[in-house]
């Protein structure tokens, strides 16, 4: 059984099993049909996942890793925030007319502040001090901006990376304030390690500890029976890893990401939406 497997079915048998549900409680998200979309959840759900043993990527059900990367990048490198430069269509709910979700993601990560050493984005600004100060405490990103969330056409929800350099390894700790445990789960645990993959790889050192903290962990009602479904499917072994070797960060793309003996089952049921 792979490690990612292990966690998601400790993480959802305990939010199903112990969870708090909202059943009764005045909730934003709603069904297609309107009826209001209640959850089970469980608070600060903190794992980690150790790359140097193996890529953390489901077997239960199958996660799409060049899709989850082309995101991380659209983010992170692109520092983009229209749907036209993203190759799937996981953002289309939230974008406007021309394709903008506002001022969130990537618009956050591109914009640009002063330092002593001279103008960064927050990307740039960990590339450079990984390189240059990797004993520092302070190499860290933050997209949660106050100011302009009214501009934002949702509010982040992964919102903050700290990398952390231990004599050749690096770590880094993904803070999210709310996680829906179906749809974005082992997808974020996946393009955030491709993430720390690359960072590594740019500065030279080699990748370590993923720790994934998420405040609010949380199942959808209607989420439940295909997430028992999902947790009683017989895991297999984690799959191995390929990843170019690149030393520029904004020289990786999706296609240098590949994996060798991936199996995992498949989800045929449709997964209901809550907007």
């Amino acid at each position: 059984m792979s490690k990612a497997d292990e966690l998601f079915i400790k993480n959802c048998r305990e939010i199903i099993d112990n969870g708090f549900s909202d059943e009764g409680l005045p909730v934003r998200p709603k069904w297609e049909d309107g009826v209001s979309a209640h959850t089970k959840k469980s608070f600060c759900i903190v794992n980690r996942y150790n790359l140097a043993e193996e890529f953390p990527i489901l077997t239960l059900r199958r996660t799409y890793l060049k899709s989850a990367v082309d995101e991380i990048l659209w983010i992170w490198q692109k520092k983009s925030n229209n749907i036209k430069d993203l190759h799937s269509h996981i953002w289309d709910s939230w974008a406007d007319e021309n394709g903008s979700i506002g001022k969130a993601y990537g618009y956050q990560l591109g914009v640009k502040h002063s330092y002593p050493e001279g103008e960064f984005d927050q990307v740039d600004r960990v590339i450079y001090d990984l390189k240059n100060n990797p004993s520092s405490r302070r190499i860290m990103t933050n997209i949660y901006v106050h100011q302009d969330l009214k501009d934002m056409n949702l509010y982040p929800c992964a919102y903050s990376m700290t990398f952390n350099v231990s004599g050749n390894t690096l770590n880094a700790i993904l803070n999210q304030r709310s996680q829906d445990m179906l749809a974005a789960n082992n997808w974020n645990v996946v393009q955030y390690s491709a993430l720390l993959i690359m960072m590594a790889k740019t500065a030279g050192l080699v990748p370590g500890e993923l720790v994934h903290v998420i405040a609010d962990a949380h199942i959808y009602d209607r989420h439940i029976p295909i997430i028992e479904k999902i947790i009683s499917n017989e895991p297999y072994d984690a799959p191995i890893l390929h990843v170019a070797d690149k030393t520029d960060f904004y020289e990786f793309t999706r296609d240098d990401f590949t994996l060798e003996n991936y199996k995992y089952h498949e989800l045929d049921e449709k997964i209901p939406v809550a907007i």
